[in-house]
């Protein structure tokens, strides 16, 4: 029987750091210009990285993952821009398919569909999306969230009743900044609920090689010149205790 091997990555250090002190019998290796932490995570064989920005960083480090340390599946944490209006900064966004939304090969074949896979959106694993969808519900609860949280961390941001959403996210080379580019986007991919610059990426490369994948965003942003926050104070104060404490209600779950 393969052993269970779970890869962990992130597009920030602040967003895996956290992560990477859950490890037990901790042990480093560089490649790449990347260093990968294994170890052990409520016992399960764990492999974490920070992949740094954008869809080809984020394929060669999960590529990198899968023929050197033998993952058998993935998951993504990190943060996004909300594209549907009812999003709002705190929420989580558990992605159930991906789709790249700066591929166009277009007249070959239709706008964002991927060359010689005939695939537009991947899509996870129902059993995978179920597992953090329950532990991003699990965070949220209120009285969770009030012992992780300050209530004026949740304050500084605007923090107030976050939820949990389960639906498409967008990936791309490219950072949201204008209304203009989430209406362009929105009139092509109506479902797109956040962008963000790694996720479909990942989960093309996970498809190829037979490996389910699990991407969890965290809102930062509304994706447009009117984003009021400081997006780094964001990353360390709120998204990267969200990635840590999920993953352990993650691992959590598969100790059952």
């Amino acid at each position: 029987m393969t052993e269970r091997i779970i890869g962990i990555m992130g597009a920030m250090t602040e967003e895996i750091s956290g992560v990477v002190d859950l490890l037990s019998e901790r042990e480093e290796m560089t490649a790449g210009m990347r260093t990968y932490y294994s170890g052990r995570l409520n016992g399960i064989k764990t492999v974490v990285v920070f992949s740094r920005w954008g869809k080809v960083a984020a394929a060669t480090t999960v590529s990198n993952l899968i023929l050197e340390f033998k993952i058998t599946e993935l998951i993504f944490t990190g943060v996004a821009g909300a594209l549907n209006p009812d999003l709002r900064i705190g929420d989580i966004v558990i992605a159930k398919r991906l789709v790249q939304h700066d591929m166009d090969a277009r007249p070959i074949m239709k706008q964002f569909e991927i060359p010689l896979l005939g695939i537009t959106f991947f899509e996870c694993q129902r059993e995978q999306v179920t597992i953090a969808s329950n532990a991003a519900t699990e965070l949220l609860g209120n009285k969770h969230l009030h012992t992780v949280f300050d209530q004026k961390e949740l304050e500084e941001f605007g923090i107030e009743n976050p939820k949990r959403v389960i639906g498409d996210v967008g990936s791309g080379d490219k950072f949201f900044s204008s209304s203009q580019d989430k209406h362009d986007l929105l009139a092509k991919l109506p479902t797109i609920l956040c962008v963000e610059m790694e996720g479909a990426a990942v989960a093309q490369v996970c498809y190829e090689y037979g490996l389910p994948v699990t991407v969890i965003r965290t809102i930062s942003d509304v994706a447009d010149e009117k984003s009021p926050i400081d997006f780094v104070s964001f990353i360390k104060k709120i998204s990267s205790t969200y990635s840590v404490e999920i993953i352990k209600n993650i691992f959590r779950q598969y100790a059952l």
